[in-house]
């Protein structure tokens, strides 16, 4: 996810914070200072109630982190790789390279991180009846105590919501494998799924709206129907992406790379100017990225990326040797995979394009243009 940073590992997994995400922990922060832990029998400063709702927005992402590592942790186990989990507006996503191959996969993966919000729910509800039995009205540990009853309240908030039965969320991939595992298509099964979590997306959409009226009717404003809108909004959003992934997905598995690649790559020598490379290959011919050779053997990928990385000053006097990527250093692709392997390879890589070589040898180049084009195709054909 773009726009996001690195803040440290867990179990080898990259966490990443994306910056929408300061914006919701403000608002949960504020919320839990202001409204929903002070109480009159209280006599604390301000203060103390501003670190206890800091602390505990801090335990409510930590309880987000957990439900996804939940989820990366079983994808791994299962021999799918994670690339990241982020944290961001909405609470968390687990970016999984790939969907899982079995729907008793599918099912497993998608149920354990429902299952872990309800467990967190239970220790936070276990903890808050403890400290509300043993500490006086009005001490530090009664106001803990509401915080722990908060924190129970959101994560079994979060377990129910997530097991609606639509895509994005867990309970739709729940749908899918079973409904996967009873017809055993999985294009159908995702069709259902991201039907129903349509459905829902709208529902909430109407409910946030209808809510927000009537609220401003009654001339106590509120807007939490907005924010329910807006979660809608983006869940309607997400299920269309889940069908149209999948959709992607099977086309692309049915089709090798050597049916797809360019054959003939444009090559350029290694002690060609840049600015030459742009007016004479990139400006007249329309070319994207180029193999670089010197003499007759090839030396590197040089690609439109690489020549905006470079000052524009400098293109006169820079050979495209010193701006390529040096050949030993690209990701490749095989002419006899499949078509939807190699994307994921490049999406991991965070390329557009890949040599496609056998035994050493070029035989073409792979392109996401390349792989466009056939699903465009595709569906212009109805297929």
């Amino acid at each position: 996810m773009r726009a996001s940073f690195l803040i440290g590992r867990l179990f080898g997994i990259p966490i990443r914070i994306n910056y929408t995400w300061f914006l919701i922990f403000g608002l949960v922060t504020l919320s839990l200072a202001m409204g929903q832990l002070p109480e009159a029998r209280d006599s604390f400063p301000v203060v103390v109630y501003w670190l206890a709702g800091l602390g505990g927005s801090l335990l409510f992402f930590a309880s987000v982190l957990a439900h996804e590592l939940a989820h990366s942790l079983v994808a791994r186990a299962q021999g799918t790789p994670v690339r990241e989990i982020t944290l961001f507006l909405f609470g968390g996503v687990a970016s999984i390279e790939q969907e899982a191959e079995r729907p008793q996969h599918e099912l497993l993966m998608s149920g354990v991180g429902p299952v872990t919000s309800l467990a967190l729910a239970l220790i936070f509800a276990v903890l808050a009846v403890g400290l509300n039995l043993l500490s006086p009205v009005g001490s530090v540990l009664a106001l803990v105590g509401r915080l722990s009853f908060t924190l129970a309240s959101v994560n079994l908030g979060l377990a129910f919501f997530n097991m609606l039965p639509g895509l994005p969320l867990d309970g739709g991939r729940v749908l899918r494998a079973v409904v996967w595992q009873v017809t055993g298509n999985y294009r159908r099964a995702t069709l259902i799924a991201s039907a129903a979590g349509r459905t829902i997306s709208f529902l909430l959409i109407g409910g946030g709206l209808l809510w927000t009226f009537l609220s401003w009717s009654s001339g106590v404003p509120n807007w939490n129907g907005l924010w329910l809108a807006f979660i809608g909004w983006f869940m309607d959003n997400a299920a269309t992406q889940s069908y149209q992934q999948t959709v992607l997905q099977e086309a692309l598995r049915r089709v090798r790379v050597a049916d797809l690649m360019t054959s003939e790559c444009a090559r350029v020598p290694r002690g060609l100017a840049v600015s030459e490379l742009v007016d004479h290959y990139i400006l007249q011919q329309g070319g994207r990225c180029f193999t670089v050779t010197d003499g007759d053997a090839l030396s590197g990928l040089v690609t439109v990326h690489n020549v905006r990385q470079l000052p524009r000053e400098r293109w006169p006097f820079t050979p495209v040797g010193e701006i390529m990527v040096p050949y030993q250093g690209l990701v490749r692709a095989h002419p006899y995979e499949d078509a939807w392997t190699a994307l994921l390879r490049m999406d991991q890589h965070n390329v557009n394009q890949m040599p496609v070589e056998e035994e050493g040898r070029l035989l073409g180049m792979l392109t996401r243009e390349n792989l466009l084009r056939y699903v465009r195709a595709r569906l212009e054909l109805g297929l």
